[in-house]
C-alpha cells in the first residue's frame, strides 16, 4: 500500500491526562538525582522531559555547577522507573481525553494513513501512557519522536517525517503531515518542522491563544470526530484558522 498521510499526535493533554501520576514520578526521580525535593514543577505543556528537568533544577535552587547535562541521563532512567512503578495508577488516577479513542480509530480507518506520536515524553513513558488506555494499537511508535532525543521539537518533527517516509516508502511532506496537539509551542513546532497543525483546546491554552499561534485549524476537543476528519483531510491550500 502506498501511504499518503502521516498524522502525528501529542500525548499529554491531547490524548490522555495523567498529570497527577506524572508529577509524582517527576518528584521522586528529581529528588533522587538532584538530592533535594521538587517543590516547584515547571510548566510542561509543549515541552520535553529534558527541558522540564533543566528548568526544575533552576526553579528549585539546585546549583549543579555545570553538572546538569550529566544528570539528565540518570534522571531519565529514574523517571522511567518511577513511571513504570505507577503504571497501574495511570488509568485510575488519570483519564482518557474526551473523544481521543474515537479520533484515533477514525483516522486509522482512513485509506493510506499512518499514525504516530511527537511528544515530550520518552518512548517508554509514552508507551506506558498510551497502553494504559489501550491507545498504543493505533500508533506506530517505531517512527515516533520523543522528548529524550537531542532535537528541538520542530527539528524532531522533521526527523519523525523522515523515519516514517523511510519505513513506509512514502514522501511525507509539509502538506501530507499533520500534527495534532494542544499548545502554542506545538503549533510553532509544526511550522518549523513542516506540517499542518490541528490545535485542540484540551490543554492549558485557550482556543484564542491557540488561534493566535497560527495553526491550520482549532478544535475545542476531540469529541466531534467528523470535524477532526475534515481538518485532517482539508486541502493543503485551505486557509489557516482565523
Amino acid at each position: 500500500m502506498m501511504y499518503t498521510l502521516l498524522v502525528l499526535w501529542n500525548v499529554d493533554l491531547t490524548l490522555v491526562d495523567v498529570a497527577r501520576v506524572t508529577r509524582a514520578a517527576y518528584a521522586e526521580a528529581f529528588a533522587k538525582v538532584a538530592d533535594r525535593p521538587l517543590v516547584h514543577l515547571p510548566q510542561m505543556a509543549g515541552r520535553s522531559e529534558s527541558e522540564v528537568f533543566f528548568e526544575a533544577l533552576a526553579l528549585n535552587g539546585a546549583d549543579m555547577s555545570g553538572a546538569a547535562e550529566r544528570l539528565l541521563e540518570p534522571f531519565s532512567i529514574e523517571l522511567a522507573k518511577a513511571m513504570q512503578v505507577r503504571g497501574g495508577d495511570l488509568s485510575t488516577h488519570g483519564q482518557l481525553m474526551p473523544g481521543a479513542a474515537d479520533a484515533l480509530q477514525a483516522i486509522q480507518g482512513l485509506d493510506k494513513a499512518v499514525q504516530s506520536v511527537l511528544t515530550g515524553s520518552s518512548k517508554p513513558n509514552a508507551m506506558l501512557k498510551l497502553t494504559a488506555f489501550n491507545l498504543d494499537r493505533f500508533v506506530d511508535l517505531e517512527v515516533g519522536g520523543f522528548g529524550t532525543e537531542a532535537y528541538p521539537r520542530g527539528t524532531l518533527l522533521q526527523v519523525t517525517k523522515q523515519r516514517a517516509s523511510e519505513k513506509y516508502g512514502a514522501d511525507f511532506d509539509d502538506d501530507s503531515t499533520v500534527y495534532i496537539a494542544d499548545s502554542p509551542r506545538d503549533v510553532e513546532a509544526a511550522q518549523i518542522g513542516g506540517a499542518r497543525s490541528i490545535a485542540v483546546a484540551s490543554g492549558r491554552a485557550t482556543a484564542a491563544e491557540l488561534q493566535a499561534a497560527g495553526p491550520t485549524a482549532v478544535l475545542p476537543d476531540l469529541t466531534d470526530t467528523q470535524a477532526l476528519l475534515r481538518a485532517v483531510l482539508a486541502p493543503p491550500t485551505a486557509s489557516r484558522a482565523s
